[in-house]
């Protein structure tokens, strides 16, 4: 790793050999160690203790298994834009600890344009969203307005970042 100081904060930059366990482990997240040291050309030793590093400096947040959502019958995707009554802060905060217990909701986002919230919603089918959205989403605190947006087709889906400069 590379670092730079300003202002006090030591910020350090992942090298081209991090960027590389980087790259393996968003792909093969359950890699060996002996592995992933042989694909980045390190040591056993100096690979675990560089993602030790990474997973410490929060660069690596955690490991999660990818599920099928289809395997799981969840085959309706929803794009749901929500418009709220205010911009308070104590709405804003409402709002996003109400919707952080809506199991079906994959995505939070706050946005800035017409909507203030976009959220990624999954459901069974066309029924199972329509008691979503009644029982969950239209008692959101604040929710003045929705819009969704079934999901016809997914083209492109990743959860790997770009970590190559």
């Amino acid at each position: 790793m590379t670092g730079s100081c300003k202002s006090g904060n030591c910020m350090m930059e992942p090298d081209a050999t991090d960027r590389r366990i980087l790259e393996v482990l968003q792909k093969e997240g359950r890699i060996s160690n002996a592995d992933l040291a042989e694909r980045v050309h390190l040591s056993a030793s100096a690979c675990h203790r560089r993602v030790q590093r990474l997973e410490e400096e929060g660069f690596i947040s955690g490991y999660v298994a990818l599920l099928d959502p289809r395997r799981l019958g969840r085959t309706t995707m929803v794009l749901v834009e929500i418009t709220l009554t205010g911009q308070a802060e104590e709405l804003l905060d409402a709002f996003e600890r109400a919707v952080a217990r809506v199991p079906e909701v994959l995505e939070c986002h706050l946005m800035a344009g017409s909507a203030d919230y976009l959220l990624k919603v999954v459901a069974r089918d066309t029924e199972d969203f329509a008691r979503i959205h009644r029982r969950s989403l239209s008692g959101l605190p604040g929710v003045r307005g929705m819009q969704s947006s079934f999901v016809l087709r997914t083209v492109r889906q990743t959860t790997a970042l770009p970590v190559q400069n």
